[in-house]
């Protein structure tokens, strides 16, 4: 199981990576909510691989069987290693080459609340949210990272999900004599 999980766990971190670092590099040009439509597109392209991973391990490892559970568990672990990636190479792109980007975005946000047509005090109720978040954001690394990995994870959750439900495969049941499986439960 594990050259299967670490083959397509690293080989699915390293596409979301370049096509995250991809869209931060062009998200001021694209606008920030396109940029947001395609990073989530592709950390569904990047999770398909969870898919691919769950299959090998079925057929190279199960002989073509997989249990729920077990799809479950490679499917986990190959995203839990994605999503580790994801999270590296953000800060090692945050940190170094555009510590500046949360303002411009926090800029963009504020902007698009204005703009939204909501009562004054609670454009500035969110306003002041988002700036005691950012504060949390810049400042406190464990909050970084758990912000940096939640953009990722409700997508691998649910991409992995439906993979195990997708490929989970069991043995067929004893036959009745009619030289057929049982269909039955």
């Amino acid at each position: 199981m594990k050259k299967t999980v670490w083959t397509f766990g690293l080989i699915s971190g390293a596409v979301l990576c370049v096509l995250m670092t991809i869209n931060t590099v062009f998200a001021e040009r694209i606008g920030f909510d396109r940029a947001v439509v395609v990073g989530y597109t592709t950390m569904v392209l990047a999770f398909l691989l969870v898919f691919f991973g769950i299959r090998s391990y079925r057929e190279n490892v199960g002989g073509g069987q997989i249990s729920f559970g077990r799809a479950l568990g490679v499917g986990l672990l190959i995203m839990a290693i994605t999503c580790v990636c994801y999270v590296i190479v953000w800060e090692v792109i945050y940190f170094f080459f555009m510590p500046d980007f949360v303002d411009k975005y926090m800029a963009h946000a504020t902007e698009s609340l204005r703009a939204s047509g909501k009562p004054p005090e609670q454009i500035q109720s969110e306003i002041n949210e988002m700036n005691r978040m950012m504060t949390l954001y810049k400042n406190n690394i464990f909050v970084n990272i758990a912000f940096t990995l939640l953009e990722p994870l409700p997508v691998g959750l649910v991409m992995t999900l439906i993979s195990a439900l997708i490929l989970r495969r069991r043995e067929p049941k004893e036959s009745l004599g009619t030289g057929l499986p049982d269909l039955q439960n």
